[in-house]
């Protein structure tokens, strides 16, 4: 009886089997750079006040790269292009452009994340004195007017806030966090970004400059304020793997004029020519064979019988009189008409009666 229940007990445990537990894992993305889409670009006139906020329902691509002319004059401020709000977000070129009326000043673009849409204000010229007013949270923003056939975008990646577009070569939708009056331009130069977590903070310096007479004595106090960018992402956010914490200048004319070694490149290559190609050293070379001449004769159907050749009429030339010595030359028909005539005068017989 004990082996009995033995037994049984044996089989029943080998047929209770453990819960297995399959860990799965979150598919891997990977990034591609995104194709090329059909912008509209403009030469936008700013204006001399600071326009109303509109709210935009995606956020702006990512920006592109405007090649920098000569500074025309000392006074000529450079802007920087940006995406502006026209029924869809045009691309507005970058220019030197002096200011309106001596002492204004150039303010960019706004940008900002509220609650999943863009709150934009255009760049404009300010007078002397006068500062940009950050739109206060309470306050009632109208949507945008999207133009016709305009399809939307992704909404805004990234946390709420002020911010700038990508890098070029991002990804659609991703946003920069920054400081308040950020250009757009400094992200140029800045590798793309596949995912959020890119920033950018502000590195504020004061230089005291001192001059010293010979007696030891100041004479002159000078106060530089250094302001700079300092752009940070981890290598999960970046296209190429890499971490970044690099510094770059405020003004977009200086950002501009920076090498740009992490900007995109085209989408497909151009091939070298044949005479700059390296060969493969693990591949043995080919033998051609030399280039053989045929002549193919076209074969003819069946049904059709080949043509058949006709005799080709030799040219026989006319005998001539001195040829045949028995037959008496013809008459020339001029003499003959001559003689007729005269025998007519003097009142001969014809010697055809």
């Amino acid at each position: 009886m004990k082996t009995l229940l033995f037994a049984i007990a044996v089989l029943l445990t080998g047929c209770a089997t453990a819960p297995t537990y399959v860990s799965r894992q979150p598919p891997q993305v990977i990034y591609q750079v995104p194709l090329p889409q059909q912008v509209s670009t403009v030469y936008l006139d700013p204006p001399l006040y600071q326009p109303p906020p509109v709210r935009v329902l995606w956020a702006p691509p990512p920006m592109r790269v405007d090649i920098i002319p000569f500074q025309p004059n000392p006074e000529a401020i450079w802007t920087g292009g940006y995406w502006v709000w026209q029924g869809n977000w045009v691309w507005a070129h970058g220019r030197w452009a002096a200011p309106p009326q001596p002492g204004y000043g150039w303010i960019n673009p706004y940008y900002e994340n509220r609650g999943g849409s863009v709150i934009f204000i255009n760049g404009f010229w300010a007078a002397p004195g006068v500062t940009f007013v950050q739109p206060a949270p309470t306050l009632f923003i109208d949507m945008a007017v999207i133009g016709r056939g305009v399809i939307a975008g992704p909404r805004p990646i990234g946390p709420q806030g002020i911010f700038v577009p990508p890098p070029p070569g991002s990804r659609i939708g991703l946003i920069v966090p920054a400081p308040l009056g950020t250009a757009p331009a400094v992200v140029i130069n800045a590798p793309a970004v596949i995912n959020e977590g890119m920033r950018i903070h502000t590195n504020t310096t004061n230089v005291n400059n001192v001059n010293n007479s010979v007696n030891n004595s100041v004479t002159n106090v000078r106060n530089v304020t250094n302001i700079s960018n300092i752009i940070v992402a981890p290598a999960s956010a970046t296209a190429n793997g890499q971490a970044v914490n690099t510094t770059v200048a405020p003004q977009a004319h200086l950002v501009a004029a920076m090498p740009a070694p992490t900007r995109p490149l085209p989408l497909v290559p151009a091939m070298p020519p044949a005479a700059v190609r390296q060969p493969n050293p693990f591949q043995s070379p080919v033998q051609m064979p030399p280039p053989v001449m045929q002549v193919r004769t076209p074969a003819l159907p069946q049904s059709v019988a080949p043509p058949v050749p006709q005799a080709i009429e030799k040219h026989v030339p006319r005998a001539r009189p001195d040829d045949h010595p028995t037959q008496a030359a013809p008459v020339p028909k001029r003499d003959y008409d001559k003689k007729e005539h005269k025998n007519r005068e003097d009142g001969k017989p014809n010697d055809r009666s």
